[in-house]
């Protein structure tokens, strides 16, 4: 009985997700606000319902009652993240909410098959960061002197990196941070942010080649320290924000030219100076073959995607242990495995929704520094995405990012929960702007209206007759008679 519950689940959950990913971009369709939100709470039936599924078979399979009573935990958990946002920011985009919660469902249904402990932690980071970046919005609306903390941005980046460059510990070969108090910091993951604010204020100061050189040195020094620190999927997400918000911002080819053969250029170098660079292109070029030495990783995520299938085998059915690290940088080859490749397809779709959202912000913003923070943010996730799912299914080196959202690490999640939360900051400032312009425009036609309805009055003047003019002679001959006398010469 449980086997065949097991295996209808499987095929429920993908009919599930199908409709939640279709909803996600028929509804940029509608302008009725009516029907937008019948379908968000739609999308929030249906995300709801794959959570239970997935905890139903996952309680079927273990027997165990923390099952269930951690189902009722994250239940709570994402319910109060739609309606603490929908209550206190009406203006909120629903879209963004109902996508976050949806791949931070995703990510907390496979924690929980593949490590209940990791999952435990990651639902308290989660509901930690949630609490702190309930105030993101506010700070973003009200507080108008972001734009003018240009150094201290570019200062801030620096710094955390460069302490991670000489104190970090040690892991998978790159120093990506340190522990303290048995917590795990990675500064990286939100000096991404911070360099977004860098980048945006900069440009929002000056244009001019000038402060652009010194922007890109600025910037070129931050990818030195991630190179330095051997953490090069973080130095490649900074190279290609920067240059995405350098070329929106300028227009010009040139600078993408000239960034894009200074990127070939370092990846050639980085190829010969690091040896661990070196292992992961020949990994990529034939995992099979290095399956020994350093190609086990992504031969058993290339066999985990290949099992499964479509379909999937079904949660609890599959061996996702097998692919190391599996709840961080390859969890993607395990949801493949066990939820089937349409499954995984559609969250890649509904990442592909996010960053739709965050472009159609960014568009819309009229001030020039709230537009290039969106962009690059949008940029930064779209691209880590991008990285992540390349990696494991061999399109491209892997780099030992995490999927927002969805891998297992607190300082992914942190930054990532953070970066919504910015989002949604802007989507609210972006209704602010749409509504005084609105506002406005009703100003001047109440006002283009009542002079229709009231034309202005002759004034008195009109009324009353004109002075006859006076010829020129008759003004002579009017002044001869009272002409003042000679003077007497003295």
């Amino acid at each position: 009985m449980v086997n065949i519950i097991v295996e209808l689940s499987k095929y429920l959950m993908i009919i599930f997700i199908t409709m939640y990913t279709y909803l996600c971009f028929n509804i940029f369709g509608y302008y009725d606000p009516d029907k937008k939100k019948r379908m968000l709470r739609k999308q929030n039936v249906l995300m709801f319902t794959i959570h239970m599924i997935a905890f139903v078979v996952m309680y079927l399979e273990t027997e165990d009652i923390k099952m269930f009573a951690f189902y009722l935990m994250q239940v709570v958990l994402l319910g109060a993240i739609i309606l603490l946002y929908t209550l206190i920011y009406p203006k909120v985009s629903r879209l963004v909410v109902n996508n976050m919660c949806m791949l931070l469902s995703i990510g907390l249904i496979m924690l929980t098959r593949l490590n209940y402990e990791k999952a435990v932690k990651q639902y308290v980071i989660a509901a930690g960061t949630v609490a702190l970046s309930l105030v993101v919005p506010v700070i973003i609306r009200k507080f108008k002197k972001l734009p003018e903390w240009r150094k201290f941005y570019g200062i801030a980046g620096i710094v955390s990196l460069g302490v991670v460059a000489v104190l970090g510990q040690v892991s998978y070969g790159a120093k990506l941070g340190f522990t303290i108090g048995g917590i795990s910091i990675q500064p990286s993951e939100l000096v991404k942010i911070v360099f977004v604010f860098f980048v945006a204020a900069s440009f929002k100061y000056s244009m001019e080649f000038k402060n652009i050189v010194i922007t890109t040195a600025v910037a070129a020094f931050h990818v030195l320290i991630l190179v330095a620190s051997k953490d090069l999927g973080a130095a490649l997400i900074i190279f290609v924000v920067y240059l995405t918000m350098l070329y929106v911002a300028t227009h010009q080819p040139l600078y993408l030219l000239a960034g894009l053969g200074a990127g070939s250029v370092a990846s050639v170098a980085a190829y010969y100076l690091f040896g661990h660079v070196r292992t992961r292109v020949n990994v990529w070029r034939d995992p099979f073959a290095t399956y020994d030495n350093g190609g086990y990783q992504v031969a058993q995520s290339l066999f985990a995607i290949g099992t499964g299938g479509w379909f999937g085998m079904g949660l609890f059915q599959g061996e996702p242990d097998t692919i190391p690290v599996a709840d961080e940088d390859f969890i993607f080859s395990a949801i493949s495995e066990e939820m089937g490749l349409i499954f995984a397809l559609c969250m890649i779709l509904i990442c592909v929704s996010c960053y739709i959202m965050f472009l159609n912000i960014a568009m819309q913003l009229h001030n020039m520094f709230y537009k290039m923070v969106a962009l690059g943010l949008g940029t930064c996730y779209i691209f880590q995405v991008f990285l992540t799912i390349g990696g494991v299914t061999k399109f491209i080196p892997s780099t030992g990012v995490t999927l927002p959202l969805v891998s297992y690490g607190g300082s992914s999640l942190l930054s990532t929960l953070i970066m919504f939360a910015i989002i949604q900051g802007l989507y609210i400032l972006r209704e602010d702007e749409e509504e005084d312009i609105e506002r406005k425009k009703k100003e001047r036609l109440r006002a283009k209206r009542s002079r229709q309805a009231y034309p202005q009055r002759p004034g008195k003047t009109g009324n009353v007759p004109e002075r006859a003019k006076r010829s020129g002679q008759k003004r002579q001959e009017a002044g001869k008679g009272k002409a003042r006398p000679e003077q007497r010469v003295r």
